[in-house]
């Protein structure tokens, strides 16, 4: 209630200072190792080597909807591709891996370890979650945090993660040169309804992704914070525009009005 007060008196610009103050001082703990620690090093050497390695190319990031399913994804062979979390439940049906991996959440990578680990592809984990995952020679850790809302071009430093892995998706290809970026799969619709980032057991088959076995039951998993997710995308769409890149939606049904729609069948005429 005094936190409402206080913010509805005080002036946009110097509430959102004072936010961003509080939140640099809430992630100064996390600072030494995130820049100093030997796994946090290599990381952003290989890092380094990846910056603007896909300059003027496009890729794919492949959420895990339920619209998945009716999508084409045989198209996606032989593109550059970036898949999110549990991602490789659908690559044996695929015949093929994404080109990059993904996953940030701490509840995801601390089942998950041993499957995220085996994966042949090159991967971004959260470093906050490093305590559940030992590095392999293609694994590399991001900085990432849950405040202090911004875009990152240089992922080398500290990402936010907008509550939503996409977004961190979308900083690594931009750090990469990607020039047009395409989803797939972001449905940003879930059946599960319930509090922002709150944590729930699964009690029974997934509804909300691809595979029912998604998050089966016993999953420990958070419901989403579409509203922060929304505002991350935004800022994305601005960061690629005045870079005079893109961000087009092909989505099969999807509810995220934030970037341009496109067919998806359309991007594989020529």
């Amino acid at each position: 209630m005094i936190k409402q007060t206080v913010k509805k008196i005080t002036p946009e610009p110097v509430w959102s200072l004072a936010r961003d103050v509080v939140d640099g001082i809430r992630r100064l703990p996390d600072w030494p190792q995130a820049q100093f620690h030997p796994w946090r090093r290599a990381s952003v050497a290989q890092l380094t080597e990846l910056r603007d390695k896909h300059r003027g190319q496009r890729c794919f990031i492949i959420g895990n909807g339920p619209s998945l399913n009716q999508t084409d994804l045989s198209k996606l062979k032989g593109e550059f591709t970036f898949g999110l979390n549990r991602i490789y439940m659908m690559f044996p049906q695929l015949g093929f891996t994404t080109t990059y991996f993904l996953s940030m959440n701490d509840l995801v990578i601390e089942q998950c370890a041993a499957d995220i680990r085996a994966l042949p592809i090159p991967k971004f984990i959260a470093w906050r979650a490093h305590r559940f995952i030992e590095p392999t020679p293609d694994l590399m850790f991001l900085h990432t945090s849950y405040t202090g809302p911004k875009f990152a071009r240089d992922v080398r430093g500290r990402l936010w993660e907008g509550a939503t892995v996409t977004y961190v998706a979308l900083q690594v290809a931009f750090h990469m040169g990607f020039e047009t970026v395409i989803l797939i799969g972001v449905d940003h619709n879930f059946v599960t309804k319930g509090p922002a980032n709150m944590t729930v057991v699964s009690q029974g088959d997934d509804p909300n992704h691809f595979n029912p076995s998604y998050f089966g039951k016993g999953f420990r998993w958070q419901l989403p914070d579409l509203d922060t997710s929304e505002r991350a995308y935004r800022m994305a769409r601005q960061e690629y525009e005045q870079a005079g890149r893109q961000v087009l939606d092909a989505t099969v049904g999807g509810k995220l009005t934030v970037f341009p729609k496109i067919d998806y069948a359309n991007l594989f005429k020529f």
